[in-house]
């Protein structure tokens, strides 16, 4: 009887109580290692930028498209993979790249505008020929 519960004691010990700490001892990592500029994710949701943080009190500040918002620190879900905002370099590329297409299927729609508009004149043209005659 006495084996039975050291091994009940055993397994509820690898399986259930170890891999908790494990995680606990992980995110606690996770949050001594915050700085200002990580981007990061709440337990509600909200992505931002860490603005500034204070240890003592346990908050964090957190820049959100210009909103500045404090939360506790253990409202900080984990750290986000990407950048809240995009590199500013991208931006002017894509747009680059967005405009050079809108340019060309503009070229585009006026050269099948102009097609058009000579079709139909010519057939205009041949109608106007064939009621004369």
């Amino acid at each position: 009887m006495i084996v039975l519960l050291v091994l009940f004691g055993a397994f509820m010990y690898f399986f259930m109580i170890r891999p908790q700490k494990k995680q606990q001892q992980k995110r606690q990592e996770m949050l001594n290692g915050l700085k200002k500029g990580d981007p990061i994710v709440t337990i509600g949701g909200l992505h931002g930028v860490i603005d500034s943080i204070d240890q003592q009190a346990g908050t964090v500040v957190i820049d959100s498209d210009g909103i500045y918002l404090t939360f506790n620190l253990n409202a900080v879900r984990g750290v986000a993979s990407r950048p809240a905002t995009p590199a500013p370099a991208a931006k002017s590329e894509e747009a680059a790249n967005t405009d050079e297409q809108r340019a060309a299927k503009a070229a585009d729609d006026t050269a099948s505008e102009a097609d058009s508009q000579a079709v139909a004149s010519d057939d205009t043209t041949s109608e106007a020929d064939n009621k004369q005659n």
